[in-house]
């Protein structure tokens, strides 16, 4: 008997499995389906430059193309001139400009918007906006995140959270084009306030351009993402923080916008 025991084989511990690495495209689709999960493998792989750089390039490559599409739509493009006059003949009406200087700038917009030149600097100024913006806003997320909220991570980390549900975005700037070819104006957001003719420096337009489900949707996933790429388990938090930001921000700049002229264009 005790021959037959020592021919047993000792059974091994068994070794967990190692979780494959997401592809790209398992991200893409997660992002949509299951956030919290995706972000929480891609917390354990670690961030990679394709992450925010693939959803980043789409976007400005989306953008660049509706910009085309809607400079070359004579109806757009005639409500694009009569906002810009309008926008100018207020200006004259509150003494920044006169008269003379006004008319020189409607002459020069006409011009500037009639010729390939509009498509070209708009073109550059996308890209290049585009790659600002994203550094800077996913700088202060990290900035906030790190130091406020504690988070283990790295700024690979918040770019990888912030730019990886662009894919949102992207949708967004398709309905977008949608809207603005079917209804004949420039949609610059999907909110409640671009459906409605009410003036920018208006305080229920601030309110209003907050009511708008795929840039709410778009922060909610980012909340997620910043939680689980900076391990944290309460995500709550970082709702409260990100949407913080989004709003409190966004109200900096209108109060800022009404204050001080030169800087209308923050609420545009």
């Amino acid at each position: 008997m005790e021959e037959m025991k020592d021919q047993v084989p000792s059974m091994s511990p068994v070794e967990p499995e190692e979780e494959t690495e997401l592809s790209h495209t398992d991200k893409l689709v997660g992002i949509f389906s299951e956030p919290g999960n995706t972000f929480s493998k891609m917390s354990k792989s670690g961030a990679k430059t394709s992450d925010w750089l693939i959803p980043l390039i789409i976007l400005l490559a989306v953008s660049i193309l509706s910009s085309i599409v809607m400079f070359t739509n004579p109806n757009i493009k005639l409500k694009m001139q009569q906002d810009n006059e309008k926008r100018i003949q207020e200006m004259v009406d509150k003494g920044t400009l006169t008269q003379e200087q006004a008319d020189q700038q409607i002459e020069m917009s006409g011009k500037f918007m009639s010729g390939p030149f509009m498509i070209i600097t708009t073109s550059i100024s996308i890209v290049v906006m585009g790659f600002i913006f994203f550094f800077v806003i996913a700088g202060a997320f990290f900035l906030f995140v790190k130091f406020i909220l504690k988070g283990d991570g790295a700024f690979k980390d918040a770019m990888t959270a912030y730019g990886l549900p662009y894919y949102i975005s992207i949708i967004q700037a398709i309905i977008m084009v949608i809207l603005s070819l079917t209804m004949g104006k420039i949609f610059q957001s999907t909110s409640v306030a671009a459906f409605m003719d009410i003036p920018k420096e208006n305080f229920l337009h601030f309110i209003l351009s907050k009511l708008d489900i795929l840039s709410i949707w778009f922060y909610a996933v980012v909340s997620i993402g910043f939680a689980k790429m900076f391990k944290s388990a309460d995500v709550k938090k970082y709702y409260v923080l990100i949407f913080g930001l989004w709003i409190g921000v966004g109200l900096i700049f209108f109060f800022l916008a009404k204050a001080v002229p030169f800087l209308e264009f923050l609420n545009r």
